[in-house]
């Protein structure tokens, strides 16, 4: 993995630095497997070359307690705050559809712009899941790469909101993220907060395979190898 160092960051142009930008998030997004731990110091230098922002800031606080973290409590911090929470998910057609076959169509259609963009799709991956959006936003540009994000502002709002009544450090990185992106308008506002309330539409008709997982609190959090 190698990421930019801050002599390379001041050369670049805007589309650069955000492509910069989102490829780190999607790796601080990421389960902390032996490779990102590994890298925790490049992760950490990355986002200190960023240039000054409150985007800066948030990540450079976020990298210093990732740092500092042994790795068994930040692996099981993942796993407790993404994994087994349905509020704080990470896959972004989840707020937009819940589980309704509108959702189901929401995937395909996002896999079809990866590939139209030239990109694959991971395999064993959902293509909504934030970290693999975020790598498509790196890779695609600002106009296009970028438009899921936008598409999902209302959901990324719903993450943060979420990340931040939990305490988690995790909602630095959704603040640096949403700092990138349009602010919501009032009326979004409002929908944000009612689907806060109500939750995202309900149809259980076959898609199982694609919903989140349920709050819950087991006995003993498993953690990934």
């Amino acid at each position: 993995m190698r990421l930019l160092t801050r002599r390379e960051t001041s050369a670049f142009e805007e589309p650069a630095r955000r492509a910069a930008l989102f490829r780190l998030i999607s790796l601080l997004l990421q389960y902390p497997d032996a490779e990102l731990l590994a890298a925790r110091d490049e992760l950490s230098r990355a986002a200190l070359a960023l240039p000054e922002s409150p985007t800066r800031d948030a990540l450079v606080a976020f990298t210093a307690w990732y740092a500092e973290c042994e790795p068994m409590p930040l692996a099981r911090a993942y796993v407790e705050t993404f994994d087994l929470r349905r509020r704080s998910s990470l896959y972004l057609t989840y707020y937009l559809h819940g589980d309704t076959r509108r959702r189901g169509m929401a995937l395909l259609t996002l896999k079809q712009r990866y590939r139209v963009a030239g990109l694959t799709p991971p395999e064993g991956e959902l293509p909504d899941y934030l970290p693999v959006v975020c790598e498509f936003a790196a890779l695609a540009g600002p106009s296009i790469g970028e438009a899921p994000l936008r598409q999902h502002r209302k959901g990324l709002e719903l993450i943060r909101t979420a990340l931040r009544e939990a305490g988690s450090s995790y909602s630095l990185v959704l603040d640096a993220l949403c700092a990138e992106l349009p602010d919501l308008s009032a009326a979004e506002r409002a929908a944000v907060a009612d689907l806060a309330l109500a939750g995202p539409p309900a149809e259980e008709v076959g898609l199982a395979p694609y919903g989140p997982p349920l709050d819950e609190t087991p006995n003993e959090t498993e953690v990934r190898p």
